[in-house]
């Protein structure tokens, strides 16, 4: 069966696919391409690296689509199906032929070879040679950021130019624009033998029923959309001839079904779906709101920020028995939790389950280090012992973990179902890897965990276990692979002279930590808990001073809300909550300054911002930033540390410190500040320099000149000057940044707003249109307006924004929302007829923000969509 997934995660050996209804497969690292594993056979023979070996995570990233073929279905151990998939093209392409091939055809191709002037495109299609000039890939290359080249193995959209010698020879365009452009139609002959997923065609409904829509396409051709896969935006109002752009989803090769997709994201080749921000998944929703409900399969929700989710019926209740039907009509209210985020439905999947609900655990990413968990032995093997903590969630345990003394038959002491109490030694999320321990005497102690070096202070006394004895003395671990030296005069008060005669492997022993080295990853521990850490040490060993703990610039941090003060946040640091106290400033809340404003307004005591940056630590001062753009350019070394580091023309993320009438004072992480004249401002002309930046605002400014002599730095604020080259990325992640940044101000706004008024704000988007009454006309011509939809917010529209209407008190009328200022609780209308024509497009909302120069972060609305 051919399908079209979605790459959910990227391991060392393998890719996780999301699969269309909710479904998610494995595609092994030696289902690439033929050239791919053909590198692999060649590394292990040798048995060392090659170079031009890339890893997966090197050429795949998470929501690339691709099309894959199921290879198996297998059942695993604990009776959950696991589908294998392959991508490689001579699987997926093998309905095609060389005579078949035709000019706009769009498949899928893998690098197979670089050569002076392109690459050699493996498409599966015996006897065809593929070839993708250079210049026909370097845009893709550039809007990749993934090297000068493309690399054998990478899976690419292609377009097929040009077909010579009767498809014995083909030319390629891997080139954005072409492969988002890019329609199958009837002259390219597709058959049902050798119909590809992911391929856009028009399509004509045939008929509309509850469970999804029938089409036809390119001409003799018949698919299927099913519910989760009609357009939100437009419900079911469909009619039958009605036409439009769809996707391909599936192919089945025995029953030639074809179910096909009207989802936005997957009408435009190249693209990728909607993801779900992390901090969503595993989240409890107390009011999910029943959209629809299909007994066979489940029912869709709308959770509490207006998105569509969907719960299977066997996590409706807790089994069939308890099942009401009754309970699942159209707008009851329902408390669930998102357990997963199908990428191929872009639909969260919830469950209404309590012990689902309720559960501790639901992802790696939720277990810590040092936590105790409860769990069911499903396997021993001879590395250790396997422990299924949740159905998704399984740990191993060490044989030198299964209790205080090494088991030499721990077969007699655990059996298969046994429920078993650990603790977690360590935990990559990433990996999917946890292991646990059941000593008794780790699992019970009460002694502080000790989980990285920073955290080893002289004085600590912890609970670790002996790895290695020796005559030097014992090398002692901990948890996360933290391990120290206990020195032979360390071991006790009376000398041993045979260490390994007293001390074994996997013993469990408690340790006072006499000196650290965080950076060297040394540690020097002691047996002897009387003994006293030296002099220089004895500082460390006293309570935490606020004045004490340092940080460093680019740390990031978790932190508490203590106090809102007038000019930004007063927090506290949650690692060391208590004893370091912080600030925000209000201009560092966000890289957008009316953002700025609304989430200082916004939060509360008490509630916890994650990942914020250290960005100065003088003593007690400790300032922390927010700014999304000022982070990554620290996270990615796109900064200097000090003078001496910097250069004409670099390129360089700060922060608006001051505005002069002269010119604008920018200043940059580690301290660095530089001055933009006047008249390198901006690419208009400069009046009033208030005019166009204010304190606190972001910019990306250009070097021009140093002088070193005084210690002097001349920058360019102009956008014509300060764009690394590719303008248009730029805009649009500045906008899904600002977005993002509103969303959480908007469900910010629903849990703390009073109810009517924060909804109605929440739900007044730009474009949406409204039935508004006129309530009173002002003398400079603009109108005040009241409506159901707005009650409590004033509504207005500039005399301009009433077009040619002439309206008096009482009038109803249409009008589209312009903009909300969530912070007045203001509203801004047009009535202008063009306006309610286009309803508001999307691209003219981008072509308006992305005109405007480096004042667009402090100018964007408050609150948008």
């Amino acid at each position: 069966m051919l399908l079209l997934g979605c790459i959910k995660e990227v391991s060392d050996y393998e890719l996780v696919i999301s699969l269309p209804n909710g479904l998610s497969g494995f595609v092994p690292v030696t289902q690439i391409s033929d050239a791919y594993s053909k590198m692999l056979t060649k590394q292990v023979a040798q048995g060392e690296l090659l170079e031009d070996l890339n890893s997966l995570s090197d050429m795949y990233s998470p929501g690339t689509l691709v099309r894959c073929i199921v290879t198996s279905v297998e059942k695993s151990a604990d009776g959950r199906r696991s589908i294998k998939l392959s991508i490689d093209p001579k699987k997926v392409n093998k309905g095609l032929n060389a005579s078949a091939l035709a000019s706009g055809m769009l498949l899928s191709g893998f690098v197979s070879s670089v050569e002076d002037h392109g690459y050699l495109i493996d498409i599966g299609v015996s006897g065809t040679h593929a070839f993708l000039p250079r210049q026909k890939a370097q845009n893709y290359i550039k809007a990749g950021k993934r090297g000068p080249d493309l690399k054998i193995g990478q899976n690419l959209n292609c377009v097929i130019v040009e077909v010579k010698n009767e498809g014995r020879v083909v030319r390629l365009s891997v080139d954005r624009s072409e492969v988002a452009a890019s329609l199958a139609t009837e002259r390219q002959n597709w058959t049902l033998s050798n119909l590809l997923p992911g391929l856009v065609v028009k399509a004509r409904v045939q008929k509309v029923a509850p469970l999804g829509i029938k089409m036809s396409f390119l001409s003799s051709f018949t698919g299927i959309v099913d519910f989760m896969h009609t357009d939100p935006e437009k419900s079911m109002n469909y009619s039958p001839d009605q036409v439009m752009k769809a996707c391909i989803l599936s192919i089945h090769p025995t029953s030639k079904v074809v179910r096909l997709t009207l989802r936005q994201a997957f009408l435009n080749p190249g693209g990728s779906p909607n993801q779900l921000s992390n901090d969503r998944l595993g989240a409890v929703v107390e009011e999910s709101t029943v959209k629809a409900f299909y007994k066979p399969f489940g029912a869709v929700f709308e959770l509490d920020d207006g998105t569509l989710a969907f719960a299977r019926l066997k996590h409706l209740s807790k089994n069939r028995k308890s099942f009401k039907p009754g309970a699942f009509k159209t707008g009851c209210k329902h408390k669930c939790r998102i357990i997963d985020y199908s990428l191929m439905d872009e639909m969260c999947i919830i469950s209404l389950k309590y012990q689902i609900i309720e559960a501790r655990f639901l992802q790696y990413q939720d277990i810590h280090t040092g936590d105790v968990v409860q769990g069911k032995v499903f396997a021993l093997k001879p590395i250790g012992m396997q422990v299924k903590v949740t159905n998704v969630i399984k740990g191993l345990v060490p044989s030198m973990h299964l209790a205080d003394v090494i088991l030499k038959q721990p077969e007699k002491k655990y059996s298969i179902g046994d429920e078993v109490r650990c603790r977690v030694l360590e935990c990559n999320p990433a990996g999917k890897k946890l292991i646990l321990t059941l000593k008794k005497s780790l699992v019970q102690s009460k002694l502080p965990v000790l989980s990285n070096y920073e955290d080893a202070k002289p004085g600590l006394i912890t609970h670790g276990f002996v790895v290695c004895a020796r005559e030097f003395g014992c090398i002692v671990k901990f948890y996360n692979d933290v391990k120290g030296l206990v020195p032979k005069n360390e071991l006790s008060a009376e000398p041993i002279s045979c260490p390994d005669k007293v001390f074994h492997e996997g013993q469990v022993v408690k340790v006072m930590v006499l000196k650290c080295e965080p950076q060297q990853e040394r540690l020097l521990l002691s047996f002897r808990l009387s003994s006293k850490p030296a002099p220089e040490d004895k500082k460390e060993c006293t309570p935490k001073k606020k004045q004490e703990v340092k940080y460093q610039i680019g740390e990031m941090v978790d932190v508490k809300v203590l106090k809102k003060k007038d000019n930004g946040l007063k927090v506290s640091v949650l690692e060391d909550e208590g004893n370091v106290i912080a600030s925000i400033p209000t201009v560092h809340l966000s890289d957008f300054v009316a953002n700025c404003k609304l989430l200082w307004h916004c939060l509360q005591e008490g509630d916890v911002l994650p990942r914020v940056m250290c960005l100065s630590d003088k003593g007690e001062h400790i300032i922390l930033s927010r700014k999304s753009a000022v982070i990554s350019a620290v996270q990615e070394e796109q900064v200097v540390r000090s003078f001496s580091e910097i250069q004409p023309g670099m390129l360089l993320t700060g922060y608006v410190r001051n505005v002069m009438p002269f010119g604008v004072f920018v200043e940059f992480p580690f301290g660095v500040t530089g001055l933009a004249p006047k008249v390198s401002m901006s690419d208009k002309f400069v009046t009033d320099t208030k005019d166009h930046f204010v304190v606190g605002q972001t910019v990306i400014a250009k070097v021009t000149s140093i002088d070193e002599e005084k210690q002097r730095v001349l920058l360019n604020l102009k956008v014509s000057e300060c764009s690394s080259g590719n303008s248009a990325a730029e805009s649009f992640a500045l906008l899904n940044q600002y977005f993002k940044e509103v969303k959480e101000i908007r469900n910010l706004l629903r849990r703390r707003g009073e109810p009517s008024m924060a909804q109605g704000l929440c739900e007044l988007l730009p474009g949406k249109e409204l039935q508004l009454v006129v309530q009173d006309v002002k003398e400079d011509g603009s109108a005040l307006f009241s409506g159901s939809c707005v009650t409590g917010l004033t509504v207005t529209a500039t005399r301009y924004h009433l077009g040619d209407k002439n309206i008096v008190p009482g009038y109803k009328t249409k009008a589209l929302v312009l903009h909300v200022d969530a912070l007045t609780s203001k509203v801004y209308v047009s009535l202008r007829e063009e306006l309610l024509k286009q309803r508001a497009k999307q691209n003219s909302l981008s072509q308006f923000l992305s005109s405007g120069s480096q004042r667009t972060p402090s100018t964007l609305p408050s609150c948008s969509t």
